[in-house]
């Protein structure tokens, strides 16, 4: 989503790093894609802090963007928070191995694809929005 959104700089993919298996592994968290998402959405909605009104316009569109992916990811997946999706606790050395075995983690590339596509869609949405579609 960063060339999406012109965020054409490498910092911005170094933003969500820590958020596997959660926040850093610690699964009490979001799911890192929903996390990563909710930073995207912020990033999409930037401007200058000068603009008052188009900050606060930001802001919101960033929330009600945000609102409705995971209100999405939830009805889908039933969960956000990421232990309650994998149903593994990955601090247990003998649990992780098993899950990574038995490919339990093919479930975070359908969290990452629906993210990424949801994310399109609100981004196609907005544009349609813009140009008054």
């Amino acid at each position: 989503m960063w060339e999406a959104y012109g965020l054409e700089n490498d910092d911005f993919l170094w933003a969500g790093t820590a958020f596997h298996g959660g926040i850093a592994g610690q699964q009490q968290a979001p799911c890192g894609a929903v996390s990563a998402a909710a930073i995207a959405l912020g990033l999409r909605n930037r401007c200058s802090p000068d603009d008052k009104e188009k900050v606060e316009a930001g802001r919101r569109a960033a929330f009600k963007d945000a609102a409705e992916l995971v209100r999405g990811f939830n009805e889908k997946f039933g969960d956000i928070i990421c232990m309650g999706l994998l149903g593994v606790d990955l601090s247990d050395k003998a649990a992780a191995k098993k899950a990574i075995e038995s490919g339990l983690f093919q479930k975070c590339d359908d969290y990452v694809l629906f993210v990424i596509e949801k994310l399109y869609e609100l981004e196609e949405k907005r544009s349609s929005t813009e140009v008054g579609i």
